[in-house]
């Protein structure tokens, strides 16, 4: 035995050791879960404890106090109501009361209102207020395929925060590094997962390149219709997506036969639709906010912060796991005919 392998047994030994003394080196407990014929590895796969963290960060908020819709409207009460002037003043106070709680509970109304006038539509949060409640309409009555009767409310992204956590803005390429290898197509550098494949995937949840695709249909094909980059964005994306879910890639696909819609779970197809749903929201209703915004509230490239998956599942399957508010708040499950 040679001094070099000496001291790598002796490192060995020691990295043994710590995992076993070391709190940050400790094997996860695993959960398995069989989700498909057997020898097709359609297996889900996760770790519990980080399981148990996502299920106690989706709680729901306290119940509101009981709802009274009669009496006045609120458009008969209050000044300059466009939007919820249809609601008794006591569900539209309600609203406004849990809304506060959800989006601005440290800055209170004054986040929106002025307090001086309550009706002054000066303040810009008040607008994008507005819009956002039109969007969480939209989502409720019109994207079911996604959310079902569950559906979302300002608190399913917000969860006390003005701004959610969970947003995504355009970035700027790097610039080459210099020398005959300074082009890098976007590649190399950490982007989603600690990967380092491009670094802009979720210009796909803006429809900015075609269709997502990774496997082709035919080997070695003449016409090249999908470029290695867009194939890259596509793999960045769904890793994404199972990080924002807390699922393994066959929560979706067969692992066999990637790209077969037949042999895929149910799953895969409430995806596509969240999919399609978070592209509408980000071209309806969050790109046109653009020029309310003041530039401190914009990204590097003067964008608007947009939605992905992240913004509502927060690391598990069902966002708030799966438990709806709406029964609470029925006004937000669509727009007044």
């Amino acid at each position: 035995m040679n001094i070099w392998t000496g001291l790598l047994a002796v490192v060995a030994a020691f990295l043994t050791v710590a995992m076993f003394v070391m709190a940050d080196w400790d094997l996860p407990p695993v959960d398995n879960n069989q989700t498909g014929f057997r020898g097709t590895a359609m297996v889900q796969i996760g770790d519990i404890e980080r399981m148990a963290e996502g299920v106690a960060a989706n709680q729901l908020p306290e119940p509101p106090w009981e709802l009274d819709t009669s009496g006045p409207r609120a458009s008969e009460v209050y000044e300059n109501v466009p939007v919820l002037g249809h609601l008794s003043s006591d569900q539209f106070d309600r609203l406004m009361a849990a809304i506060t709680e959800w989006v601005s509970p440290e800055e209170g109304c004054v986040y929106c209102h002025n307090e001086e006038n309550l009706a002054s539509d000066e303040v810009y949060t008040k607008g994008v207020a507005r819009r956002m409640l039109q969007m969480t309409w939209d989502i409720n009555a019109n994207w079911t395929d996604h959310v079902a009767e569950t559906g979302v409310t300002c608190y399913t992204c917000h969860r006390g925060h003005p701004v959610p956590q969970n947003v995504w803005y355009r970035e700027e390429e790097p610039g080459p590094t210099g020398g005959w290898a300074g082009y890098t197509a976007g590649q190399n550098t950490v982007s989603v997962g600690l990967t380092s494949l491009h670094t802009d995937p979720f210009t796909a949840l803006l429809g900015d390149y075609g269709e997502i695709r990774v496997e082709g249909l035919d080997a070695l094909p003449s016409d090249h219709v999908v470029s290695i980059q867009d194939t890259e964005r596509s793999y960045a994306l769904m890793i994404h997506m199972s990080e924002a879910l807390g699922v393994n890639c066959t929560f979706c696909h067969n692992t066999r036969a990637v790209q077969e819609w037949a042999q895929s779970t149910p799953q895969r197809m409430t995806a596509w639709h969240g999919i399609e749903m978070v592209r509408a929201l980000n071209i309806e209703h969050l790109d046109p906010l653009q020029p309310v915004f003041p530039p401190t509230r914009l990204g590097p490239l003067g964008d608007v912060a947009k939605t992905y998956c992240t913004t509502c599942h927060q690391g598990v399957q069902k966002p708030l796991n799966g438990d709806s508010m709406l029964g609470d708040f029925p006004s937000l499950s669509a727009a007044p005919p």
